[in-house]
């Protein structure tokens, strides 16, 4: 019994090892798209709304994105989505969209802009494929420490204005160019508001998990974004040097001129489970 035992373990092992080399042979005749697409499958796998995936599940779909070109989805910057006379409609390639990630491309002419918007309970990751483009994004500040003076500290439960305005504070505002890493945001970090402005015409890779869903309560909401020093607040000011760390966001209803196009992906093909 004990070397029937043995023979089964050895015979286990083997089985184990030829499936380990069959897999590894398969990924390599993987399309980058369908490894990025099997990459986010095992990902979010347990995603639930709020919950980050662990620390090397989000290096690994990084990773993977990183190395999405505009080639392997199909696109080039001379393409009809980009052209100037477009603006401001915006293209949006519909890859997949399962109850536990999305994937799309958002195509933009020159000039043309994505709002302030949020991603409630979401971890997201966006790859510039190709073009410049200036990022502006925002994380709510939570409690608020002082100095005696009154003078902000830190902002971090999120700070209202009589009005309806919540504090926020500024995460990003820089323009980036293709190739760059890809952008990650957590529900509560990272950046979670954020809006696009396309300063060429660019490419943005967007994977989303949990996607949103309306009647889950996840829909996207839209905000305008003031100075800090525009709504002053008895008792609480911010030294001069932190003033452009923080603005004050309201909820605003979907922007009339926001036209985004949704479009069937046609680029190389993809296999979902």
């Amino acid at each position: 019994m004990q070397m029937g035992i043995e023979q089964s373990g050895s015979g286990g092992k083997g089985k184990v090892s030829n499936e380990s080399r069959r897999n590894k042979r398969r990924q390599k005749k993987l399309s980058p798209v369908q490894k990025m697409y099997e990459t986010c499958h095992d990902v979010f796998a347990n995603c639930e709304p709020g919950v980050v995936p662990a620390a090397e599940q989000i290096e690994k779909l990084a990773a993977c994105l990183d190395k999405m070109t505009q080639a392997d989805v199909g696109l080039k910057p001379n393409m009809q989505f980009f052209n100037d006379k477009r603006a401001p409609v915006i293209t949006y390639l519909h890859l997949h969209e399962c109850e536990k990630f999305s994937i799309g491309i958002f195509c933009l002419p020159p000039s043309s802009v994505i709002p302030l918007h949020n991603h409630p309970g979401m971890t997201v990751f966006s790859k510039l494929l190709f073009g410049t483009m200036h990022i502006k994004s925002y994380d709510w500040a939570n409690e608020v420490d002082k100095n005696p003076d009154g003078a902000i500290v830190d902002a971090n439960p999120p700070k209202s204005h009589p009005n309806g305005l919540r504090l926020a504070k500024l995460k990003v505002n820089s323009e980036f160019t293709a190739p760059c890493r890809p952008s990650i945001l957590y529900p509560t970090d990272g950046g979670n508001m954020h809006v696009f402005t396309a300063r060429t015409a660019c490419a943005v890779l967007d994977v989303l998990g949990p996607p949103y869903n309306d009647p889950e309560g996840r829909h996207c909401q839209y905000y305008f974004d003031f100075p800090f020093a525009d709504f002053p607040v008895d008792g609480l000011s911010v030294d001069e040097d932190k003033k452009a760390q923080h603005a004050w966001l309201k909820e605003r209803e979907k922007p009339d001129d926001l036209n985004v196009v949704g479009v069937l992906y046609n680029g190389p093909k993809l296999l979902k489970k």
